[in-house]
């Protein structure tokens, strides 16, 4: 078992005393207008699966878990027009911790991850054909890394787990017109757990995270910046509080939205608390809590078309970041459980489509949902 998607036992034994609904505020949030209704249900329950769309509109699910050791090669394509999700074509391997990032090409890179094995290998889905093809392997074996598409074109790998368990301060860029990883600067401390996301300069700030596994473990509340121009990184102040599994959303006035996540108590320190952080002077300030304490949601947050955020994961409510505001409040309707390493992708038409993640007891799941929070 290895990294924080695959340890269960753990998080399991403390639920046993500890119920996931302590974190829910008692008081009913205040709602918005919208509405959780469910989806049409995937082929196969899953967790830590990623979640692209591609140029048609249509969603790539690729891979994820169902407990360990059951990692899946297996995809399914969802059609919003239809709300079906059929079967798509098989990866190469079977991958969990991957990540999947939408070239300029509309074509998708499916980067390293984890099987049993750490992976090395890349592949890249190609739309027109419906069809995964390789590319050039990536530089280290990682998984459980974040990928960030630069301006430029080229992709940046960040961080992760990698051979012997081993935490990774390292960094590659893929470039598209070559088809090959290369290594790039590392950062100031190894980070897993941590957010990634692409300013409006075109640097990079990477938030919190953490080295180690229970009572070894650290949890920073450190952020860098890495400047794709120099391949450097460089440091980028503190968040307020120690940090991880948490989550990180770029808004329309170039600031950075910084939610949930948990200390290094994991599961019992799961915050509601959110932060800004201000991209012209580098700093984090602290702002209105959320109406859910939500941890392991880093892929189930979407910036919404008027720029407001959408929170899907980590909870059974799903609830909107108003910048405006400066505030959250709930949608009406929920989820059948608090939801974790689901993924939240917004569509062409301004839903969100919610799919899969783990309940409290570790099973994954087949449902989705769309959210409609849109404004007449």
């Amino acid at each position: 078992m290895t990294g924080s998607l695959k340890c269960y036992l753990w998080p399991l034994l403390l639920q046993l005393l500890f119920s996931c609904d302590s974190f829910e505020p008692d008081k009913t949030p205040t709602e918005v207008e919208g509405s959780v209704t469910p989806a049409a249900s995937m082929n196969t329950a899953r967790s830590g699966q990623t979640a692209t769309v591609l140029p048609s509109g249509q969603v790539l699910i690729a891979g994820g878990m169902n407990g360990n050791g059951n990692y899946f090669d297996t995809t399914e394509i969802y059609d919003p027009s239809s709300n079906r999700f059929v079967e798509g074509s098989k990866m190469s391997e079977r991958r969990i911790g991957h990540t999947a990032t939408r070239l300029p090409s509309g074509k998708v890179l499916i980067a390293g991850g984890f099987n049993g094995d750490y992976l090395q290998s890349a592949e890249v889905y190609d739309p027109s054909t419906g069809r995964f093809s390789p590319t050039g392997r990536l530089t280290v074996p990682r998984s459980e890394h974040l990928a960030v598409l630069l301006n430029d074109g080229r992709v940046l790998l960040v961080g992760g787990v990698g051979g012997g368990y081993s935490f990774l301060a390292s960094c590659e860029v893929f470039d598209p017109a070559t088809g090959r990883f290369s290594p790039t600067g590392s950062m100031t401390m190894p980070r897993e757990g941590h957010t990634a996301t692409l300013l409006k300069n075109g640097k990079v700030l990477i938030t919190g995270g953490h080295q180690g596994r229970r009572e070894a473990m650290t949890v920073y509340s450190s952020a860098e910046l890495y400047d794709p121009s120099i391949g450097r990184f460089t440091t980028g102040g503190e968040m307020t509080v120690v940090r991880h599994k948490h989550a990180a959303a770029l808004l329309p006035d170039g600031n950075v939205l910084i939610v949930g996540g948990s200390d290094n108590r994991d599961f019992q320190g799961q915050y509601a608390s959110a932060e800004i952080y201000d991209a012209d002077k580098s700093t984090f300030k602290a702002i209105a809590n959320m109406t859910s304490a939500r941890y392991k949601l880093t892929g189930a947050v979407a910036v919404l078309k008027d720029g407001r955020v959408l929170i899907g994961g980590g909870a059974s409510r799903v609830e909107i970041y108003d910048p405006a505001k400066n505030s959250f409040t709930a949608i009406s309707g929920e989820l059948d459980a608090a939801r974790f390493f689901s993924s939240a992708t917004l569509l062409a038409d301004g839903r969100v489509l919610i799919a899969g993640g783990y309940d409290n007891h570790g099973a994954s799941s087949v449902k989705a949902w769309l959210c409609d929070s849109r404004k007449s």
